[in-house]
């Protein structure tokens, strides 16, 4: 009972270390809802898009005469002009608007303004920042998976291992070293292959650039290192510094690994594709 309580303690944890990690990403969807007749209409506005297209940005479809709305956008953080595109149904009768694609880590800020009901709207509201959509290159569903699953894989055996400090030093290390195992691929090894395939490079942390992502990484699987250096791999009569060990790594990586995935990550310098150079040259990290 005791090791099912464990499991699912750190199961649970996990979950919600995962979902609150994503959700409040910069690459997450912009979430609101539009109201019309007492009824409400839900949206989700992309924030990330794969340069095989321009990003499709989708409203809800609702039945209103006076119903409209125009997308305005510019490239990130320039001087460009505000381009405004008038929303429209689709073939598959979505009411959408269309951004222009742009290269691997290309960033487009762009808000809605229309009319429903005779009301106004706009998305976000008056005051509030652009919505940011950072273009990808396509990672290929054999490295993004695995990635994802050692990735969780280890977040889940790390947890685990801090229970372990808590409430079972007999199997501390093994779930130490598993998680140092999942960081390690996930992380390390496939962590710059996803790198590289959808930025052109494969690694953008320390000490070559202020990539976020890749510095959490590296955090994680060195306060394991770390760890397992410390503690070593037998047992000890007396496993109270052992214990803090495990316990610090296991609060370290969970601090970092709750920092929202993509901040900081890879923005094209649009300043210096104007110059000329090439935009894979032109890849800057460490920035909002």
């Amino acid at each position: 009972m005791k090791q099912l309580f464990l499991w699912t303690l750190a199961v649970i944890l996990t979950i919600a270390a995962v979902i609150y990690q994503r959700s409040t990403g910069p690459t997450y969807p912009f979430k609101g809802k539009l109201t019309q007749a007492n009824k409400e209409f839900k949206y989700k506005l992309l924030r990330s898009q794969e340069t095989t297209e321009g990003a499709r940005i989708t409203l809800p479809t609702i039945d209103a005469a006076d119903y409209q709305a125009t997308l305005h956008f510019k490239r990130y953080k320039t001087m460009d002009s505000i381009t405004p595109i008038a929303f429209e149904y689709s073939k598959d009768m979505k009411f959408e608007a269309q951004l222009p694609i742009q290269p691997a880590a290309g960033k487009m800020e762009y808000y809605i303004t229309g009319t429903v009901d005779g009301k106004t709207f706009r998305i976000p509201e008056e005051g509030e920042k652009s919505i940011v959509l950072r273009y990808k290159d396509p990672v290929p569903g054999g490295i993004l998976i695995p990635h994802i699953f050692f990735m969780f894989f280890a977040v889940l055996f790390g947890l685990r291992a801090g229970l372990s400090a808590l409430f079972d030093t007999v199997t501390m290390r093994k779930w130490v070293i598993i998680s140092l195992t999942g960081m390690t691929i996930g992380g390390m090894m496939l962590g710059p292959l996803v790198q590289k395939n959808a930025f052109g490079e494969y690694w953008t942390g320390f000490p070559y650039g202020g990539d976020f992502t890749d510095n959490k990484t590296l955090i994680m699987w060195f306060v394991w290192v770390l760890a397992i250096a410390i503690i070593g791999l037998k047992p000890k009569k007396k496993e109270l510094v052992s214990r803090i060990v495990v316990l610090v790594a296991t609060i370290v990586m969970t601090s970092v690994y709750l920092i929202p995935h993509s901040m900081g990550g890879s923005t094209l310098d649009y300043s210096k594709v104007d110059q000329g150079i090439k935009p894979s040259e032109a890849i800057e990290t460490g920035k909002h």
